[in-house]
């Protein structure tokens, strides 16, 4: 039995997900300048105003953001969509387009489940 002071780093004293860890970010820019920066750059490039508007893009962010289920994307992409004039509506259609491509994808991958109908019966 393992003595109650010993604790796995897979018993964490705080809740995982917790916007305090995003302080983190400055210590992982620091230790990978170079990649970080890039990473910056492409992540404000990807949602800029294009031949897709801001708000679309940030809707298409949170519906990645649910199916992927990241709590700290659902927050920013939500926050950043309603700010480009996202309404709830259009935040809950974004969820329902996620909600049915991950069931989709469950109903999609259950083909393998099956015998193959292309192949021939004698």
């Amino acid at each position: 039995m393992r003595s109650a002071k010993v604790r796995s780093r897979f018993e964490p004293q705080m809740p995982m997900y917790t916007h305090k860890n995003l302080a983190n970010l400055k210590l992982i820019n620091s230790l990978a300048p170079k990649v970080m920066e890039a990473f910056w750059a492409f992540d404000k490039a990807a949602v800029a105003d294009g031949a897709i508007p801001v708000k679309y893009k940030e809707l298409i962010a949170v519906a990645v953001a649910l199916t992927t289920q990241c709590p700290y994307c659902i927050d920013i992409h939500g926050g950043n969509a309603r700010a480009a004039g996202a309404t709830d509506e259009e935040l809950v259609e974004a969820a329902m387009v996620a909600a049915s491509l991950r069931a989709g994808a469950a109903v999609t991958h259950a083909t393998h489940l099956v015998p193959s109908q292309t192949s021939t019966v004698s």
